[in-house]
């Protein structure tokens, strides 16, 4: 038993170090919904499964591992929130395959998208016709949204952590001022200060971090 000791207190601290990680990064590590999400995982799990049989490294490296990583996933995840070019060299962002009713060819093809690919993801969301789209935006999990042809239609959202989605501003024929209008009209001082806004039927709903 003594020789499996070092092994159960690795295989613990491990499990310890993941769901802290998932309880901070809001669950975001199970279903991972950008690159950097699955590259934590492979990370950690290379880490645990890693040392955990490798005999050379203690308990108290294998614990200052766990700390470090777990501090640079903390920092990274902050410089994200509170930095759009961060996030979008780190996540990416999204794309834009089909405007105005016409495919981005380069744009798919730079991206692996196939022309089946395309339009499978197109019958998916009940859409037969390219020329029905307005926009069709493939997101950093892989998955495409998409914008039919009616502003009633428009259901993106126009903030997202705190930062403008110029897409839609450009959709709508807004601009960023205009949305910082709309926003100090509605209680908040700025753009950061909304976790989420929604441009639906001509109107802003926002919901913020504090109001």
């Amino acid at each position: 038993m003594q020789l499996y000791s070092p092994i159960i207190i690795k295989f613990a601290l491990g499990i310890i170090c993941l769901i802290i990680q998932i309880n901070i990064m809001g669950k975001g590590n199970l279903a991972p919904s950008s690159a950097m999400d699955q590259v934590q995982n492979y990370v950690l799990g290379g880490i645990i499964g890693g040392v955990i049989y490798n005999d050379s490294i203690t308990v108290l490296q294998f614990v200052l591992v766990l700390i470090i990583w777990t501090l640079l996933v903390l920092i990274l995840k902050f410089l994200k929130e509170h930095n759009r070019y961060i996030k979008v060299l780190v996540d990416g962002k999204p794309l834009t395959l089909i405007q105005d009713g016409q495919v981005k060819v380069n744009d798919c093809l730079k991206n692996g998208i196939s022309a089946n690919e395309l339009m499978f993801k197109l019958r998916a969301n009940g859409i037969y016709e390219i020329q029905d789209v307005k926009r069709a935006i493939l997101e950093q999990n892989g998955q495409l949204t998409i914008i039919e042809f009616g502003g009633e239609n428009i259901k993106y959202p126009i903030i997202v952590d705190g930062q403008s989605n110029f897409d839609v501003l450009e959709l709508i024929k807004k601009d960023e001022s205009w949305l910082e209008q709309e926003i100090i009209k509605q209680g908040y001082d700025r753009i950061n200060d909304v976790y989420l806004g929604e441009y639906l039927s001509g109107e802003l709903k926002l919901y913020g971090y504090q109001k």
